[in-house]
C-alpha cells in the first residue's frame, strides 16, 4: 500500500503553522520599517548634504537583502506544509512583498550614491519637488503595508491611483532639469544626478503600488494590475 508522505493536519500542526505565519508577517513589518528608514536616510543625505547618512545606506541595504532571504526560506518551509488555498496565497504574496521591499532598499542606495556626488558641488536648485515625491512614495508604502497587516484590501486599493501623482511630479522635474541642461551646460552632471534621484523615487512609488495590488489579490482573490479592473486570478489548489 502506498503511504502518503504529507503530514496529517492536526490541531497542533495548524497552531504551529499559524505561529510561523505570524513570524513571517513580523519579518515583513520589520523589513518595511527598514526600507522606509533607508529612503528617509538617503533623502536626509541629499537635502541636508549629509554624507554620513549616504555612506550608511549600503549597510541598510545589506540588512534588507538578508531579511529577504530569511523571508524566502520561511515561505518555502510554509508552502511545503500544504496549507489551505488562502494560506498559499498569503505566503506567496509575502514573498512578492519582500522582493518589492528589497528593491525599495536598492533605490534608497541609488539616491544615497547620487547624494554623495551632488554634495561636492553647489546645490543646483532648492529641493522642493524631490522631498514631496519622497513623502508621497513613503506614505504609499506605509499605507500598502498597513493594509496587508490589517487585512484591508479597500485601503490597499486607495494606494494605487496615487502613483499617478508621483509619476506627474517625476515628469515635471525631468522637463525642468532638461531645460537647465540646455540653458546652462555646466549644470548637466548635477541635473542628471537629480533625474536619477527623481526616477528612483518614482520607482519606490511603483513598488508601493505593486504591494497594494498584491494585498488586494491575497484578500479578495482579484488581480487589479495593469488595467485597473478586478480580474479574478485562478485560485491556488488547496
Amino acid at each position: 500500500m502506498i503511504r502518503s508522505t504529507m503530514t496529517p493536519i492536526t490541531r497542533g500542526n495548524v497552531h504551529h503553522f499559524d505561529q510561523e505565519l505570524s513570524a513571517l508577517k513580523e519579518k515583513l513589518i520589520t523589513m518595511g520599517g527598514l526600507a522606509e528608514a533607508a529612503v528617509r536616510r538617503s533623502m536626509k543625505a541629499l537635502v541636508e548634504r549629509d554624507d554620513a547618512n549616504a555612506r550608511n545606506a549600503k549597510e541598510q541595504d545589506e540588512l534588507l537583502d538578508e531579511l529577504e532571504m530569511e523571508i524566502d526560506d520561511a515561505a518555502v518551509t510554509l508552502l511545503a506544509k500544504a496549507p489551505l488555498a488562502s494560506d498559499l496565497r498569503l505566503v506567496t504574496v509575502a514573498m512578492k512583498i519582500s522582493q518589492n521591499l528589497e528593491r525599495v532598499g536598492d533605490e534608497a542606495t541609488t539616491i544615497a550614491r547620487r547624494a554623495l556626488e551632488l554634495n561636492v558641488e553647489p546645490q543646483l536648485k532648492p529641493y522642493v519637488d524631490i522631498p514631496k515625491m519622497a513623502n508621497l512614495a513613503l506614505d504609499m508604502l506605509k499605507e500598502a503595508l498597513d493594509a496587508f497587516v490589517s487585512r484591508d484590501p479597500g485601503r490597499a486599493r486607495a494606494v494605487v491611483p496615487r502613483d499617478k501623482e508621483v509619476d506627474a511630479l517625476n515628469k515635471q522635474l525631468h522637463r525642468e532639469l532638461a531645460s537647465y541642461m540646455v540653458e546652462q551646460p555646466p549644470t548637466i552632471s548635477r541635473a542628471l544626478n537629480l533625474m536619477v534621484v527623481s526616477k528612483a523615487l518614482e520607482r519606490i512609488a511603483d513598488h508601493a503600488t505593486n504591494i497594494a495590488e498584491e494585498v488586494v489579490y491575497v484578500y479578495e482573490g482579484r488581480d487589479i494590475r495593469h488595467s485597473g479592473q478586478g480580474k479574478v486570478r485562478p485560485a491556488p489548489i488547496a
